[in-house]
């Protein structure tokens, strides 16, 4: 640049960390790229104690349902799940009736926490983010409740953002827990990379507008979560860890 010119102030950003530098220059420097993760089948290898807690809350409750049609499912906010499977039967949909079943497969559910796995490469996942100082925060469909027990087992530290359902509007496939995590963590939804293992995870970040990624560890096909809106799809969160050059995460070295 000549000696002597400067900048146009509307190239400068209000309040941006490098001053002098052209507009679009400067907000791309300031983004800073977060991660929130789904939880149940993304790093927890739990998707199947869900659908046997919900298999035996709807018996229960006389709905008989095949258990393949409960895993369809997993992933939808709790209330949009009992009111889908019981759509099929077609008994009516009450909030007295959806309430019941949520409670009861909480309990079902927590009686199977003994049986809970981390998915490979989970934990050495979201150490190796922090790490790098980057910020990373949980999203889930479930409730505080059913929630506690799979987060205690991956150890999540306190200083991180957990969302669940109580905390939002509406759970996936709206975009509400991506946005409420997003602000959580102070930033940008556009600037989240999204993980999650089923079609309505990938539908809410699309929603949320955040970059979706997705795992193979919760049961849906490759080609099911691209259609969804996965950028990239992993096996599990150990073979997301090895490639997480390819979602933009560099090593210090690089």
């Amino acid at each position: 640049m000549p000696q002597g010119r400067h900048l146009p102030a509307a190239s400068r950003l209000p309040g941006s960390r490098f001053p002098g530098l052209p507009g679009f220059v400067a907000e791309a420097m300031n983004q800073r790229t977060v991660f929130v993760f789904d939880l149940d089948g993304t790093l927890v290898d739990s998707v199947y104690q869900h659908v046997l807690a919900w298999q035996e809350a709807l018996e229960g409750a006389g709905i008989h349902l095949a258990v393949w049609r409960i895993h369809r499912r997993i992933g939808m906010s709790g209330g949009l799940f009992v009111g889908a499977l019981l759509r099929e039967t077609g008994k009516p949909v009450d909030p007295t009736t959806v309430a019941q079943l949520q409670q009861a497969h909480a309990e079902a559910y927590r009686r199977r926490a003994g049986r809970l796995r981390l998915l490979p490469g989970a934990r050495e996942l979201l150490e190796h983010l922090t790490d790098l100082g980057v910020p990373w925060a949980v999203a889930t469909s479930g409730l505080a409740e059913a929630a506690r027990p799979t987060l205690e087992l991956l150890g999540v530290p306190d200083h991180v953002p957990v969302i669940t359902r109580d905390q939002v509007a509406h759970a996936k496939p709206d975009p509400d827990l991506f946005l409420a995590a997003a602000e959580r963590l102070g930033a940008d939804v556009a600037d989240a990379m999204v993980v999650g293992d089923s079609v309505w995870d990938l539908l809410a970040a699309r929603r949320a507008r955040a970059l979706g990624i997705g795992l193979l560890a919760g049961g849906y096909g490759r080609e099911e979560l691209e259609r969804a809106g996965a950028y990239r799809v992993y096996e599990d969160p150990a073979d997301l860890l090895d490639h997480l050059d390819e979602v933009g995460v560099r090593p210090r070295t690089l």
